[in-house]
C-alpha cells in the first residue's frame, strides 16, 4: 500500500518507494533567526530529513528567506488561515507549504496558491487535522470520525487535482491512536499520493513516544507512510527526530546509527547493568556508524541471547565479558568493562574488521565456560522449555490414566514401542499441580 505517485521537496525524494524520510518541526520563534538556525541544526544533526517551521506573521516570513539559505536541511513553511503568507512563503524559498484546506479559505484562494507553487516547482502538503475540519463535516466527525478526515482529505485532494496540480502529499491526523490508523489505512486505498503520517498532540517525551511508537509503528508495518514526524511536548524539537529514527530502526526499515539492545534483568544479574546501559546509550550518540551493541545481565545466556550484535558486554559477580557475535573476545575487571568495550569498538570500527587477540579470547571464553559449570544447576530458557515440554506431557498423561480404586492394584508399567509416538505408560499417582511444573507425590 506504499504511495505510488513520489514528490521531491529540496530534493528529499518523498513517496514512490523513496526511504521513509523523517522530520520535525522547530519550537523557536520563527522570526528569531539564529535560535531557529540553531535548532535547526541541533535537529538535522539528529538526524531528520526535513524542518517544518510556523509562519503565522509577515516578520516570520521575512525571516524565512534567511532560513532556507542557510538551512542544512529543506524547510516547510506550516500555514494555516492567511493564504497570503503562503504565497509570501513559496517568494521567500520555502522548500515546501503545509496547508490546511479546512482553514485556508475556500477554492479561490486555494486555487492562488496553488498557481503560486506550480509556477516556483515547489510541492504542498495537504494536511488534515482532527481538530480543524471543514464545517459541513462536523455532524459527520460526530458519528464517525475516521471517516470525517479521510472525506475532508479526499475532498482536498481532488480540490487539488481539478486545479490540475500534482505534487503534493497528504496528511491526516488525530489524537486518536486507533483513529489516525484506521484514517490512514482507508486513505491509502483510496489515493496513491505520499502520506505523512504522525500522531497530532501525541504528548510528554514519554507517553507522546510510546503513543507514536504504537500508531506510526502499525502504519508503517503495513507498508502505509512515506514521511514521519514524532510530535513530541518538549522544546529539544531533536528529540522529535531520536524517537522516529528508533522506530525505523525497530522496523528495520531504515539505518542510521547504533541500536543498543539490553536484556530486562532478572534474578541471575550480578553487577550495577541500570548504570552500565545508561552510560552506554550516552557515549553511543556520539557515533553514527550501524552498529549492533548488547548489555546482557546474565553470563551464561548472554553470548545465545545476543549472537547477533556486532559487540556487546556481560558480566557475572566482579568480572565481565566483552563479546562480538557471540564469540568471546576479552575478559575484564567490571569497572573497566564499559571503557574496554569502546576500546574495542572503536579499533574494530577503525580497521573494518573485529579486532582481537587470540590469547585473551582463549581467557574470555576458559572464563565463560567455568561460570556455565558453576551454574549448571540454573534454569537456562533452553531447560526451562525442556521442563515444562516434559511437564505438559506428564500432565496429560496424568489426565489420560484413571487413579486406582482402594483396595485395587495399580496398573503396571506397559512398554510402549519406539517411534509408536506414545511415551512409557507409568502407574497412576497423585499429581499436585506447581505454578510452572506438575510435581509427583509417589
Amino acid at each position: 500500500m506504499a504511495s505510488k505517485r513520489q514528490i521531491k521537496v529540496g530534493g528529499v525524494p518523498i513517496g514512490g518507494g523513496a526511504p521513509v524520510a523523517v522530520q520535525s518541526m522547530t519550537k523557536t520563534e520563527t522570526a528569531d533567526v539564529e535560535a531557529t538556525l540553531a535548532q535547526i541544526q541541533r535537529i538535522a544533526d539528529a538526524g531528520a530529513d526535513l524542518v517544518r517551521v510556523a509562519v503565522p506573521r509577515d516578520k516570520d516570513v521575512q525571516a524565512l528567506r534567511e532560513l532556507v539559505r542557510r538551512s542544512p536541511i529543506p524547510i516547510v513553511a506550516d500555514i494555516h488561515f492567511n493564504h497570503t503568507l503562503a504565497l509570501k512563503a513559496i517568494d521567500a524559498g520555502a522548500h515546501c507549504v503545509r496547508i490546511n484546506p479546512g482553514n485556508i479559505g475556500g477554492r479561490d484562494k486555494l486555487g492562488e496558491v496553488v498557481e503560486k507553487a506550480r509556477a516556483a516547482g515547489v510541492p504542498m502538503r495537504i494536511g488534515v487535522n482532527s481538530g480543524s475540519l471543514p464545517k459541513h463535516l462536523h455532524e459527520l466527525e460526530r458519528e464517525n470520525p475516521v471517516e470525517a478526515l479521510v472525506r475532508a482529505a479526499v475532498e482536498a485532494v481532488e480540490l487539488v487535482e481539478s486545479l490540475d496540480f500534482h505534487d503534493f502529499k497528504v496528511s491526516v491526523k488525530s489524537t486518536s491512536v486507533p483513529d489516525t490508523i484506521a484514517a490512514n489505512r482507508l486513505l491509502a486505498e483510496r489515493i496513491d499520493y505520499p502520506l505523512h503520517i504522525g500522531i497530532t498532540e501525541a504528548g510528554t517525551k514519554w507517553s507522546g513516544s510510546i503513543r507514536s511508537a504504537v500508531g506510526l509503528g502499525t502504519l508503517l508495518a503495513d507498508g502505509i507512510g512515506d514521511t514521519i514526524r514524532i510530535s513530541l511536548s518538549t522544546f529539544h524539537a531533536e528529540e522529535e527526530v531520536k524517537v522516529a529514527w528508533e522506530i525505523l530502526r525497530a522496523l528495520k526499515l531504515r539505518a542510521r546509527g547504533p541500536v543498543l539492545i539490553a536484556c530486562p534483568t532478572c534474578g541471575r544479574l550480578q553487577f550495577d547493568m541500570d548504570t552500565v546501559v545508561a552510560e552506554i546509550e550516552e557515549r553511543l550518540q556520539h557515533y553514527t556508524e550501524p552498529i549492533e551493541v548488547a548489555v546482557l545481565g546474565c553470563a551464561v545466556n548472554g553470548l545465545g541471547e545476543a549472537a547477533h550484535a556486532d559487540f556487546g558486554i556481560t558480566g557475572a559477580r566482579n568480572e565481565g565479558l566483552i563479546f562480538a557475535h557471540g564469540k568471546p573476545l576479552r575478559k575484564v575487571p567490571q569497572e573497566r568493562l564499559v571503557d574496554e568495550l569502546f576500546r574495542v569498538i572503536d579499533a574494530s570500527l577503525a580497521a573494518g574488521r573485529t579486532v582481537f587477540d587470540e590469547r585473551e579470547a582463549a581467557e574470555g571464553a576458559a572464563w565463560l565456560r567455568k561460570i556455565e559449570e558453576e551454574n549448571a544447576g540454573d534454569l537456562t530458557p533452553e531447560r526451562l522449555a525442556a521442563l515444562e515440554a516434559a511437564a505438559a506431557a506428564e500432565q496429560a498423561l496424568a489426565e489420560a490414566t484413571p487413579l486406582p480404586v482402594a483396595g485395587q492394584t495399580a496398573a503396571q508399567p506397559r512398554r510402549i514401542e519406539v517411534g509408536s509416538g506414545e511415551r512409557d505408560a507409568v502407574p497412576a499417582r497423585e499429581r499436585v499441580a506447581g505454578r510452572r511444573f506438575a510435581r509427583v507425590r509417589e
